[in-house]
């Protein structure tokens, strides 16, 4: 469903007064008065984009699907950043754009939000086992001991990742798009070093520096085509280097939105990406990293070189 509605001004005292309203409202139990409010809200503020997605939400939970969808529409068209994810509503509720790309600005306010309680949420309530996923399909690619030089952790989060990679690497980066959740992942104190940045930019500016591993654990469900992320990847990869990572699957070949606001990729998908970068898969396999609502959720984890399989091993 659709994320609570935040508080931020319209720059208009007015509006922003009776947005606090509906909120109390909210709070209170009573959509139908809420809803009410930020009608006269978007009257006095056509463009608060913040006030229109609340206004959405409140509607497709009374089961107005129509008025749900135009409040979306204008809540992304105050908004071109898309803040809130208007887009992604849209594309679920089977309205614009089928799979839109995830905004900088949205994925950064998600992650920001949620930085402080993450770990908690995603290990112990969801039952979450990416970083070990990754660790079980290298190790069936190189064997044992598993040993790299330099490491890059995409999208690290918290850096769950890191703490895992650790005892493997001489040297560890981790990049992250919430600066929130690189407060978190500077926390465990095992990044050589950290940066807050897009994911495509990073690696953009990284090309030509060579990592012997590139990892990509639970990221790409918040990107849609892969092949423009594992052509970036290819450029930073040392010879022979590997790329490692997960996605959430589905029968088709294709990309599909899901009701989560999580891509999945069919396998198709994944393989004519990664065959798309110059790289070689040397394993992909299906694989569950989580659980939502307490049933594993179908996924994939890849391993990709950079050289053919009579490569000489690296990182040794």
């Amino acid at each position: 469903m659709a994320a609570q509605p935040l508080f931020v001004s319209s720059g208009n005292l007015i509006a922003d007064r009776r947005y606090g309203w509906a909120l109390d409202y909210l709070k209170q139990g009573d959509g139908a008065a809420a809803a009410d409010v930020l009608e006269q809200v978007v009257e006095l503020a056509p463009g608060f984009a913040t006030a229109w997605f609340a206004l959405a939400v409140i509607r497709e939970q009374a089961g107005n699907r129509d008025g749900a969808i135009a409040a979306f529409q204008a809540a992304s068209n105050a908004d071109r950043e898309d803040y809130h994810g208007a887009r992604l509503h849209l594309a679920r509720m089977g309205a614009g754009d089928a799979t839109p790309a995830m905004t900088s600005a949205y994925v950064r306010r998600l992650f920001d939000q949620h930085a402080p309680d993450f770990d908690e949420a995603l290990v112990e309530r969801l039952d979450y086992r990416g970083p070990a996923v990754l660790l079980e399909a290298l190790s069936a690619v190189r064997g044992q001991p598993l040993k790299f030089g330099s490491v890059l952790d995409l999208g690290c989060g918290t850096g769950l990742a890191g703490v895992a990679f650790r005892p493997h690497c001489r040297h560890l980066t981790g990049i992250d798009l919430s600066a929130g959740m690189i407060e978190q992942a500077r926390g465990k104190g095992v990044y050589d070093r950290l940066a807050v940045g897009d994911l495509s930019e990073f690696l953009g500016a990284e090309h030509g520096t060579r990592h012997d591993l590139v990892l990509a654990v639970d990221v790409f469900v918040y990107c849609g085509d892969l092949a423009p992320i594992c052509a970036a990847v290819a450029g930073v990869l040392a010879p022979g280097g590997l790329f490692a990572f997960t996605v959430e699957s589905h029968g088709g070949s294709g990309i599909v939105l899901q009701p989560t606001l999580r891509y999945a990729h069919g396998e198709a998908h994944v393989r004519a990406a990664v065959e798309a970068a110059g790289l070689e898969l040397r394993h992909l396999a299906p694989v569950s990293t989580r659980k939502e609502k307490g049933h594993p959720v179908p996924g994939l984890v890849a391993v990709a070189s950079a050289l053919p399989s009579s490569a000489a091993r690296v990182g040794s």
